[in-house]
């Protein structure tokens, strides 16, 4: 029986450990998992993970955090991306609320990861935090991979319509379920079924009714259904549509992969 997709998560990071989290998402209907890359250490595990769990796949990235480690793990990060169970690259992007590397480093990295998903014909899993004019501008110049998802997505139906515009898919986090993030669920409202993913972003964003703890694969049920709520959709449609969306974006399905 299908269930949910987790098209972002970081179950390397889970307190209690990788496989746990991942036995606990089995227990509460979840799929399968993407679990995200956010530099070469966390790259390494997430690929670990997917080699051991035929339910999760893995992502390589260097997050815009780390971007000032783009020349020290650059080269071992796109042999990594080679492998078979790797089906996106990044998470990459632009952080400027926190701006932990320099923005002219996060560009630079978001352009080599832009190119790395072109040439294997990767999905690209973008981060954008208070930067959606050098985001966009930075996909216009670089060209759109044909998969293209925009994670955890915090804009508003004008955002959402700009990335939609570029051809991307969109992503929704625990953030939907947030009393203060009408705007968000206003953008899930207008974004096609066939561009709808959902994601846990665990160990972080844990939805209502568990803000406060650490967040994990298990939880995602809970954000489908905020999701499913700001779309005034049935569960099990959204259920059934994000799974098909994620199973063409990653080119993946449990057990197997087209890679």
């Amino acid at each position: 029986m299908s269930g949910w997709v987790d098209s972002h998560c970081h179950a390397q990071f889970a307190s209690r450990g990788a496989d746990e989290a991942i036995a606990r998402a089995r227990a509460a209907g979840v799929s399968w998992v993407v679990c995200v890359g956010t530099d070469l250490a966390s790259s390494e595990a997430a690929v670990q993970l997917a080699s051991r769990c035929d339910d999760v796949y893995a992502t390589v990235g260097l997050h815009p955090h780390d971007a000032a480690r783009l020349d020290d793990e650059w080269a071992a990060l796109t042999e990594l991306a080679r492998l078979p169970r790797v089906v996106a690259v990044g998470e990459t992007g632009f952080d400027l609320h926190y701006e932990h590397s320099p923005r002219a480093q996060q560009e630079v990295a978001f352009r080599r990861q832009i190119q790395l998903a072109h040439d294997l014909d990767r999905a690209l899993v973008i981060h954008s935090r208070e930067a959606w004019d050098d985001t966009f501008r930075v996909l216009r110049e670089e060209g759109v991979p044909a998969a293209t998802v925009f994670h955890c997505f915090t804009g508003g139906p004008s955002e959402a319509a700009l990335a939609l515009g570029l051809g991307a898919c969109i992503s929704f986090s625990g953030i939907v379920s947030f009393p203060n993030a009408a705007e968000v669920r206003a953008g899930a409202a207008i974004v096609p079924a066939d561009r709808l993913l959902v994601e846990t972003d665990s160990p972080y964003l844990a939805p209502v009714p568990h803000r406060g703890r650490e967040n994990e694969p298990a939880y995602l049920p809970v954000v489908g259904a905020a999701l499913a709520a700001a779309r005034a959709e049935p569960e099990a449609k959204v259920t059934a549509a994000t799974a098909a969306t994620a199973a063409r974006v990653f080119r993946a399905i449990r057990g197997s992969s087209s890679r």
